[in-house]
């Protein structure tokens, strides 16, 4: 079975930093593209960034120069390395993936959400 595990969530004051990371379990052949989406309370789930296989980023422009989404050399963690943090950055974040399993299968598979709060 193929799972994403999340961690490094917590309570920030604002202007302070936190590392996310999302590490993927199972058979696995490769991994298409590696994200994380957060979901305030009362809001819609939202994509904050995104990784390809390729390399090519994109980030939400609320996060954009504040945010960092990179993939560890052993390929199979995603981190999020959230900077000069905001109250309006409090939300679960969610780690979101797209891989090809050992047989051959497409899967997009979601974290279990991680909490983030930015407070004093």
């Amino acid at each position: 079975q193929v799972q994403l595990v999340e961690s490094g969530g917590g309570l920030v004051q604002p202007g302070g930093s936190l590392r996310l990371s999302c590490a993927v379990s199972g058979s696995i052949r490769e991994i298409n593209f590696m994200g994380w989406y957060r979901q305030a309370p009362g809001k819609e789930r939202e994509l904050v960034a995104r990784l390809t296989r390729g390399g090519t980023t994109k980030y939400a422009d609320s996060v954009k120069d504040r945010f960092i989404i990179s993939r560890d050399s052993g390929g199979n963690t995603v981190h999020l390395q959230m900077n000069n943090l905001k109250p309006e950055d409090t939300a679960v974040y969610y780690c979101n993936e797209g891989v090809r399993t050992i047989a051959f299968a497409y899967l997009e598979i979601w974290g279990q959400g991680t909490l983030v709060t930015v407070s004093s």
